[in-house]
């Protein structure tokens, strides 16, 4: 069985709103609301060194992340874990997780979270207040 594309949509990170509310620089690149996806979303994170993205959890999705450069220390449920070039790293549904560049250069790596929760708001809980609180979350649920 094979099946046939019916669009292509690419999105350059370059050219999506960034996400600096939680920390670092999210990018949701692949969403509903940019190519109609119903399965997940997905996109870039840009992390500076002693930087961090805050503490949160995902009440309905799986994470999974993917280091291409730099380091980086993922914190779930309180245990840490190292993470450098070409490692990946799953976050289960439900763990507290917060993610802190531990190099001196700057960290970038891709993200993909599924299956969606019910409604955007939904998809993403904060247990840590964030950084920079004034800032709109343009894809609200959409970060690491």
């Amino acid at each position: 069985m094979t099946s046939a594309i019916t669009r292509v949509v690419k999105v350059t990170a370059a050219e999506t709103a960034p996400n600096t509310r939680r920390g670092g620089d999210i990018r949701v690149t692949l969403s509903p609301r940019s190519v109609g996806c119903t399965s997940g979303f997905g996109g870039v994170l840009t992390l500076e060194p002693s930087d961090h993205v805050t503490e949160h959890y995902h009440p309905y999705s799986e994470e999974f992340i993917h280091l291409v450069s730099g380091r980086l220390e993922m914190s779930l449920d309180g245990e840490r874990i190292a993470l450098g070039p070409g490692d990946s790293l799953y976050v289960p549904i439900g763990v507290r997780h917060r993610l802190v560049n531990t190099g001196e250069t700057t960290a970038h790596c891709a993200f993909h979270l599924s299956p969606l929760a019910p409604r955007p708001e939904l998809g993403h809980v904060d247990t840590e207040e964030a950084l920079r609180p004034e800032m709109d979350d343009p894809d609200v649920g959409g970060t690491p």
